[in-house]
């Protein structure tokens, strides 16, 4: 899937570093990065809210930055993962994860 990475290096910096929510956005790229989970276990692993979790897939999908697989739309058991663009241009979310934290 050919992306046009300036622009989704654009997007990444607004969802990421350019937002309140970012580095919350960033901590469940990291973890969907290792392991595809469900929003239960991301809000245990963050010790958020599950709504707060359920507000950022949201966003992330809607972004085409996570995908989901399994159960029944978008109810319990439905897994996340990376969407092929963040696999495939995850340096660019490593830089911006990066200057974040420089700031």
């Amino acid at each position: 899937m050919a992306v046009n990475v300036r622009q989704f290096k654009y997007l990444l910096g607004w969802l990421i570093a350019g937002s309140k929510g970012g580095p919350m956005r960033a901590k469940m790229v990291e973890i969907l990065k290792d392991t595809p989970q469900n929003a239960n276990q991301l809000a245990i692993l963050l010790e958020v809210d599950y709504k707060t979790i359920r507000h950022h897939i949201e966003i992330l999908e809607k972004n085409n930055l996570i995908t989901s697989a399994g159960g029944a739309g978008s109810g319990y058991g439905t897994t996340y993962f990376l969407s092929p663009a963040l696999e495939e241009n995850y340096a660019l979310f490593e830089d911006i994860r990066k200057r974040m934290w420089q700031k």
